[in-house]
């Protein structure tokens, strides 16, 4: 398998753009990155996620092919051995794994199996009083949902995209989380991470000893279900969008 050469696909980048009369900025502006991830492509530095090729290649006026060989084909006929260059690299442009969180980290997930374990033992002694409802589980199910992915399923890494476009908003399978006014990126994701791995956690331990709490104190339904509501997504994402701003 082909490796691009960082270095000859940032020289025929820049080249393109120059010959287009683009600016760094400009370039970057029409493909929603930073003008940094420019730079950073042209110097050798990073090259851009797969998702921009198509539209980076239309903008400097070539072909995906010749960007991913680095050289302008005019019109002549690719030969059978640039052409399965050009595909084998294409193939393996973005090979990173996907880390996941049980893959790379032991302690996180004991803890969160301890912490469900718990959750399961407090679940059945409120059973047992009498003191649950369909509510109750609804609320476990999403914090053993939840923090099952951030604790096991979450990926390590984010895509490098996320490092080249401001984007706010994560797709991972069935797990959907936008954060309005916070931009993804591999600089604030680990902290992010780990605000909702301690999440899970400790909710999963805490909550159902505050609902009884307010069970006993005889706080009105209604008020339980706000105030249950409240905690549940405040705890999760106010810390995240701290941190997300703080290290962004």
């Amino acid at each position: 398998m082909y490796n691009i050469d960082k270095k000859e696909f940032g020289a025929f980048v820049a080249a393109r753009r120059k010959e287009k009369g683009y600016t760094q900025k400009e370039l970057a502006e029409k493909l929603y990155v930073s003008d940094k991830a420019v730079s950073k492509w042209e110097t050798g530095t990073s090259i851009p996620d797969t998702a921009l090729l198509i539209p980076l290649a239309e903008l400097l006026g070539v072909t995906v092919t010749e960007l991913l060989l680095c050289r302008k084909n005019g019109d002549k006929s690719l030969t059978p051995d640039d052409a399965e260059k050009a595909v084998q690299t294409a193939i393996g442009f973005d090979t990173s794994p996907i880390k996941r969180v049980w893959q790379t980290e032991r302690t996180v997930p004991l803890f969160y199996l301890a912490a469900l374990v718990i959750a399961v033992v407090s679940s059945l002694a409120t059973v047992k009083l009498g003191l649950f409802d369909e509510l109750y589980f609804t609320y476990m199910g999403i914090l053993a949902g939840f923090g099952g992915y951030f604790c096991l399923f979450a990926q390590q890494r984010l895509a490098d995209i996320y490092d080249q476009a401001r984007i706010s908003a994560i797709s991972d399978g069935i797990f959907r989380m936008n954060l309005v006014g916070v931009h993804f990126n591999n600089r604030n994701w680990p902290h992010m991470l780990r605000a909702g791995q301690i999440w899970g956690i400790s909710y999963l331990i805490l909550f159902p000893w505050i609902r009884l709490v307010l069970l006993l104190l005889h706080v009105p339904a209604p008020a339980i279900f706000s105030l249950c509501l409240i905690a549940i997504i405040g705890g999760l994402f106010i810390p995240m969008y701290i941190v997300g701003k703080k290290y962004e």
